[in-house]
């Protein structure tokens, strides 16, 4: 094999995931009514800024070879932070400030503080105890789920401060200013895997952590880090799902952590750590939210997603070993 084309070869296989979406998208369009219009194709992107955004800290703590069972919980906490601080209804303490706009970030903040804390409780286990990452944040997911239900009492908040939804029904070029922040969160963790020296040692601990720790880099450090920027990532995606829904409810997100994982491993993120990129995620995202849109304008079951769901990730962990296999071949 010539070395063009086995350059074309590897581009082929780092993107198989685009060109797949886009082969699912032209299918759609010529076989399901009324899929082939601009304001269907806006709707995909929207309804895939959150589960997006949750599915970025999951994959870099993929990545580095760990797990993070709790992003869902903990978006859900985050969510129902901001419900009960800045809204006006049911639980809501309906805390006003001024100027009004003040509120957009203060409830970032709030957000982002809670889901950073877990994020760095779940490490502080992880890295510095040396417990099981898939014991210590499957514990994570249950206690915060327990803290969102304490702290609602079974009770939702509702009519969040009106600064606050500006942010979810403001426009730019046709699509929401949630779905730009979360192409905007793609594109800058995009960049810090693949083009700074933290992005390049996660991989590398990811691929062979004694092998990396022995090379003098801080293991610990970017591990700790890692699970800080998973629970603050995941913090976003709930101040997201805050502002989509207007409130909290105590079962907000729920499902979301299998949905998560499907686009990680659909993305081409190895469950074994060290393979992945995150343009990749992004494409398994937006492939669930095109099924997902075709099987509601086909009137099929909701149950038909589940399966349909399901199947996606035995075919990603499926071509995830056949690109394992060729890569193999061509070295």
């Amino acid at each position: 094999m010539t070395p063009r084309s086995r350059k074309s070869l590897e581009f082929v296989l780092d993107n198989l995931v685009w060109f797949i979406l886009l082969a699912v998208l032209v299918l759609f369009s010529a076989g399901v009514p009324n899929y082939f219009q601009l304001g269907i194709f806006a709707n995909i992107i929207e309804a895939s800024s959150v589960l997006g955004v949750m599915s970025i800290g999951l994959a870099l703590v993929i990545i580095a070879g760990h797990m993070d069972l709790s992003v869902e919980s903990v978006a859900a906490l985050s969510a129902m932070t901001v419900g009960v601080l800045f809204c006006s209804a049911g639980i809501g303490l309906n805390i006003q400030l001024t100027p009004e706009w003040l509120a957009v970030p203060a409830s970032l903040a709030a957000a982002l503080f809670v889901g950073g804390l877990i994020g760095a409780l779940n490490g502080f286990l992880i890295v510095k105890a040396k417990m099981n990452a898939f014991i210590v944040t499957l514990a994570s997911y249950i206690w915060v789920r327990g803290l969102v239900l304490a702290v609602s009492g079974g009770r939702s908040a509702q009519d969040l401060a009106p600064a606050i939804r500006w942010f979810g029904v403001q426009r730019l070029m046709g699509l929401p200013l949630t779905a730009w922040l979360a192409i905007l969160c793609f594109a800058v963790f995009s960049f810090v895997l693949a083009r700074t020296p933290f992005g390049r040692h996660l991989i590398m601990i990811g691929g062979n952590e004694n092998a990396t720790f022995r090379a003098g880099i801080k293991v610990n450090r970017i591990l700790m880090l890692s699970f800080i920027i998973a629970g603050s990532v995941a913090g976003l995606a709930g101040w997201l799902l805050a502002i989509r829904t207007s409130g909290a409810t105590a079962n907000l997100g729920t499902g979301m952590l299998f949905n998560a994982f499907a686009a990680v491993v659909i993305g081409g993120v190895s469950l074994k750590g060290g393979v992945g990129q995150l343009p990749g995620v992004y494409a398994g995202v937006l492939l669930l939210a095109s099924i997902n849109t075709a099987i509601n304008l086909m009137g099929l079951p909701a149950t038909s997603t589940q399966v349909i769901h399901g199947l996606l990730v035995l075919v990603a962990v499926l071509l995830d070993t056949l690109k394992l296999a060729i890569r193999q071949r061509l070295k």
